[in-house]
């Protein structure tokens, strides 16, 4: 079995695959105090509540946009289940193209989020990840990555309007019942959400345009459901990409390279757009 880890600013998710079969998938908190045993004692509680053992775990794959996580979580893998992991970054076969000025400014989750897309649903794309920022991703016809757009996160904002505004609070982000709001928490509520819904409507109107007009646009990440319903612009909305770009990465890494320069393969097969219940999970 691989353990598929993806260390986020404010979670980290993490799913277990058997092939290309996922077998679960949990969410937990980030926590940069934590050590390797804590994490572990963690994981050790959610595979008993599955029936699973460590001694199941295979191999481990992981991406992290957390420095001070990356050896915590090393050290952890070989620990408890015995493994070297994967550590998505420099030097890691991933069959992509990254067309950025330096390719190591690239978080490890954008280049999950590029490769599974394209696997999944072919080029050209655009992935919006509504994580602890709000990360814009655009992959070419041919599956490159070529960059894209990234922006204050949800969360972040509610927490710096609460911080800074000393007459503003901490608000719960539901949708309000109308625009125009009669209370400073509705207020908060209406402009924090739909100013976000607009800001995704107008990103991917322009990176569409500069693809040519046609791109697939994926949803991902722990805030999209909040937004997912007021825009117009996506195609599907795919919670786990992230993970099953790690899966993809890992298989990748376990075939020998033969190429010279290795490209990723098309889809073998069109995915009908517009039809984002069916690519839920």
């Amino acid at each position: 079995m691989l353990l598929a880890i993806n260390i986020n600013n404010t979670q980290i998710k993490i799913g277990g695959y058997r092939g290309q079969d996922l077998l679960f998938h949990w969410r937990i908190a980030t926590d940069r105090e934590k050590t390797d045993d804590e994490y572990a004692m963690i994981l050790r509680e959610l595979f008993r509540h599955t029936e699973l053992q460590f001694a199941q775990v295979e191999s481990v794959a992981i991406s992290c946009v957390v420095p001070p996580l990356t050896d915590v979580f090393d050290r952890m893998s070989r620990r408890y289940f015995g493994v070297s992991p994967l550590m998505v970054g420099p030097g890691i076969r991933t069959g992509i193209r990254i067309q950025y000025e330096n390719p190591k400014e690239v978080g490890a989750d954008r280049i999950c989020n590029a490769i599974a897309v394209f696997e999944k649903y072919g080029g050209p794309a655009i992935v919006v990840d509504f994580g602890t920022a709000t990360h814009y991703t655009a992959v070419s016809a041919t599956g490159e990555f070529l960059g894209g757009a990234i922006a204050p996160g949800v969360g972040i904002s509610v927490q710096a309007l609460a911080e800074h505004a000393a007459q503003l609070p901490y608000v719960e982000l539901v949708k309000p019942k109308a625009m125009i709001a009669r209370s400073t928490v509705t207020a908060m509520q209406a402009g924090i959400i739909y100013g976000f819904v607009g800001q995704v409507e107008e990103i991917v109107r322009r990176m569409r345009a500069e693809l040519g007009g046609d791109a697939t646009v994926v949803a991902t990440g722990g805030w999209a459901e909040l937004i997912l319903d007021e825009c117009h612009c996506f195609d599907h909305y795919d919670p786990l990409l992230t993970l099953e770009g790690l899966r993809i990465i890992h298989e990748r890494n376990r075939v020998p390279d033969t190429a010279e320069d290795p490209k990723p393969k098309a889809p073998a097969s069109q995915v009908r757009r517009r039809d984002m219940g069916q690519d839920s999970l």
